[in-house]
């Protein structure tokens, strides 16, 4: 009992006090420090907030990224492999220029050219107009330029090699002759 009255005794109105003066020194020191806690949780939910929104944005753009790479890469690998037929192309037309006896040969080319032309529409690639056109440097390669009063500015008067588009996109470039 002796400690009970000894703690007691520590207690004195004048030790309250002193506790008392303390604990509202501490709480004027946090009310400056954060005058309005309802603010500080406004701001920072609203900073939270932000971030989030900016966190969707960026998965967004990535997203549409990956899904352009994806295409792009897509419609890389088509252009590649038609480039690489594209020679097959170029002597499927050269043996049909060729005068041969033999019709059945002859027709045979004739109708494998037209299989591949087929095949070529039905993914999407389409040959470039090249003669009695205007010049245009984004399709056309000139390889050749004359000076004649027949034709107009800059046309297609020949056609050496044939170019061809996937879409939009030049595969290869038509390889002509340009008059004036």
């Amino acid at each position: 009992m002796a400690k009970n009255n000894h703690s007691k005794k520590n207690e004195t109105p004048e030790n309250t006090d002193a506790a008392a003066d303390t604990e509202i020194i501490d709480d004027a020191e946090a009310a400056e420090d954060n005058p309005d806690p309802v603010k500080a949780l406004e701001d920072s939910l609203k900073a939270e907030q932000d971030k989030y929104l900016r966190l969707a944005a960026e998965y967004d753009n990535y997203r549409r990224r990956n899904q352009k790479e994806r295409e792009n890469l897509y419609t890389d690998v088509r252009s590649d492999t038609i480039t690489k037929l594209l020679p097959v192309y170029d002597n499927l037309e050269r043996a049909l220029g060729q005068q041969t006896e033999d019709a059945a040969f002859f027709k045979g080319v004739e109708m494998t050219m037209a299989q591949l032309k087929e095949i070529l529409e039905s993914i999407g690639v389409s040959e470039i107009p090249t003669v009695g056109q205007t010049f245009d440097p984004s399709l056309h390669n000139a390889v050749l330029h004359i000076d004649d009063e027949n034709y107009g500015d800059n046309e297609i008067v020949e056609e050496f090699q044939k170019g061809f588009k996937l879409g939009d996109k030049v595969i290869r470039f038509s390889m002509v002759k340009v008059a004036n």
